[in-house]
């Protein structure tokens, strides 16, 4: 049966998380210095591979496997595995066993990591994207924020656990996965979870690739527990028309026609439609906020949604996203001669679908935007649906007490990625996903599959510690 639960008790169970804090400043929340240097050095030998889509990851599946099996991990735990018919993109799946008295009665616990990456050519960066480079307290190169910091983090917990001679209470499984980037025809946790089910079978997922905590100028404001996702949908609309000698314009043109109907999509907004994660979320960073905002966030979180405010926050481009499904031109073409007449035109429209709205939904609202029977709309793939995770106060509690033996007092708050990750593909497998990265970083600082991507080094440091501590309690009976 599908456990369901309703907005109230779901605002209610992470509202009760701002108020579960440990008193006192912050404990020391570094590793040692020797488990400092190693976490360092793994990432930089992350980085330094160059795992975009056209290069594959097979190479830094090699080397985490190289390291486990150094470490004392048992070749049959330490499985590397990719397609056929893709031997470059290959997934390395590491099982840290559980007692014998304890394995069968708990199902395990998966922790995904990716290991690809985004293209980035060296002419648009100020030096090699693919070699590791420190400087003023930051540190530099292609993946360095999405997500080998997260795959190092993970790596160096494991080989520390094993080191201390750490034994789970249920297995802990950990898989640095392929493909999850630009490309996706061997998606790791795809592959896996439809022809080697058995190696990633588990109870509950913890994906480092999301949430994690917000700072403001320094300032440590809240930690997020990302429970869900929107995903995508891509559509490509298309109009002819008769052609002719440039000279001779007539009133039926596909370029006009086309751009008539993105002009119509451009001032379209999709219905508001919440959720019980966006709920939450809402109401608990109004507390950040300035009075205004702040009484339209609770307005819009209340059961009886004020839509007048919730078209107040639309005007705020990343409250926007989150209130509705957006779609969005991205891509236009037409003609085929500069002194022609265009017999075809055609662009492209990419939607990011909120959790609880349908493919056909989306469909006819766009086919309505458009208002254009002479225009074609096709779907060009189906979307991967993922469903929201829902969180039992019992799960809130344990991840609030790794947070706050790190950070105290500081509020544990939902949220929904604007993006997708490999959540929707264990969503879609029946397991609960969560998004649990430890980096903290600036609210308005973002440079993932950007320019001179970067991650703050104390902060990088910090989620080696909070992923050893996340992987040692959530590893254990509760």
């Amino acid at each position: 049966m599908r456990l369901r639960i309703s907005s109230v008790l779901f605002v209610a169970v992470f509202l009760s998380a701002l108020d579960v804090s440990a008193a006192g400043k912050e404990s020391s929340i570094l590793p040692s210095s020797a488990d400092q240097a190693l976490a360092r050095q793994i990432f930089q030998e992350l980085i330094n591979i160059n795992t975009t889509h056209a290069n594959g990851s097979t190479a830094a599946a090699q080397l985490i496997a190289k390291r486990l099996l150094g470490a004392g991990f048992l070749p049959a735990d330490v499985t590397v595995i990719a397609p056929a018919d893709k031997p470059t993109k290959a997934n390395v799946v590491v099982r840290y066993r559980a007692k014998p008295s304890k394995s069968l009665a708990l199902s395990p616990v998966l922790v995904l990591g990716h290991l690809d990456v985004v293209e980035a050519k060296a002419e648009d960066w100020s030096f090699d994207p693919f070699a590791f480079r420190e400087e003023d307290g930051w540190l530099y190169g292609r993946g360095t924020i999405d997500m080998k910091d997260g795959d190092a983090a993970a790596l160096a917990s494991l080989l520390r656990l094993k080191r201390e001679g750490f034994t789970p209470d249920r297995d802990l499984i950990v898989a640095f996965t392929a493909d999850e980037e630009a490309g996706g025809d061997a998606n790791g946790p795809a592959f896996l979870l439809k022809e080697h089910r058995e190696l990633i079978d588990a109870g509950l997922v913890l994906n480092l690739d999301g949430g994690g905590g917000a700072l403001k100028h320094g300032e440590r404001l809240y930690f997020e527990i990302g429970t869900s996702e929107k995903t995508y949908l891509t559509y490509t609309i298309e109009a002819t028309s008769p052609g002719g000698h440039g000279s001779l314009p007539g009133p039926d043109n596909a370029i006009y026609r086309i751009t008539r109907a993105l002009d119509r999509l451009s001032t379209y907004r999709f219905p508001v439609m919440l959720t019980a994660t966006t709920r939450a979320a809402f109401a608990a960073s109004a507390v950040f906020e300035s009075p205004a905002l702040a009484t339209d966030l609770r307005a819009v979180a209340a059961e009886n949604t004020d839509l007048a405010a919730a078209e107040r926050l639309s005007d705020i481009v990343r409250l926007n996203a989150e209130l509705r499904t957006t779609c969005v031109a991205t891509l236009i073409s037409g003609g085929h001669a500069e002194n022609a007449l265009p017999q075809r035109a055609k662009a492209t429209i990419q939607c990011r679908m909120m959790p609880n709205d349908t493919t056909e939904h989306v469909t006819a609202q766009l086919t309505k935007v458009l208002d254009d029977p002479k225009i074609s709309l096709s779907l060009d793939a189906p979307p991967i649906v993922s469903p929201e995770s829902v969180i039992t106060p019992r799960l809130m509690a344990r991840l609030a007490s790794v947070v706050h033996s790190m950070w105290p007092s500081v509020p544990l708050v939902p949220a929904m990625a604007t993006g997708f990750s490999d959540d929707r593909q264990t969503r879609n497998a029946g397991i609960p996903s969560y998004d649990v990265s430890g980096i903290w970083s600036e609210v308005d600082e973002n440079r993932a599959h950007g320019r001179d991507e970067r991650v703050n080094a104390r902060s990088f440091d910090e989620s080696v510690e909070y992923t050893y501590r996340l992987f040692k309690l959530m590893s254990q009976h509760e």
